[in-house]
């Protein structure tokens, strides 16, 4: 999938994909990568307490800020996240990724303040486009 705008891709502002629909576009931007990323690991049996997707400030070159979203991977010895991401090539553990800073992350069981524990209440009421790529995946076998 080769990274896209989502003005470009739909023609719209914002836009999250279902992993399908991404493939079958050939193009998507961080949120897509991610969702894909989210949905392939659970279908292959990583456990979704173990996966939350985060919003973050990204830190770009220059200095830029810039609305990100990427993949985090709670691994079950505890030592903190890993980070799975489209601006950087490898898993990172979250420990080493300075450029990113967490606004709030979500899964299909929660959402949360940050990647704390502090719980915001229910993904599929505060985030319209989780619920909408949610019943996508569905419909898509996910």
């Amino acid at each position: 999938i080769a990274f896209a705008e989502d003005a470009v891709v739909w023609g719209q502002v914002d836009h999250w994909a279902s992993p399908l629909e991404a493939l079958a576009k050939g193009q998507g931007d961080c949120e897509d990568y991610a969702l894909a990323k989210y949905f392939s690991l659970m279908a292959a049996g990583v456990p979704i307490e173990r996966l939350r997707l985060v919003y973050v400030r990204a830190v770009l070159d220059g200095g830029r800020v810039q609305a990100h979203m990427v993949l985090a991977y709670y691994p079950p010895q505890g030592s903190g996240p890993m980070i799975l991401d489209n601006l950087v090539n490898g898993v990172l553990p979250a420990s080493r990724r300075g450029d990113l800073q967490p606004v709030f992350s979500f899964n299909s069981q929660g959402l949360w303040q940050g990647v704390g524990t502090v719980g915001a209440g229910h993904p599929n009421a505060r985030l319209s486009r989780w619920s909408e790529v949610l019943a996508k995946a569905r419909d898509e076998g996910f």
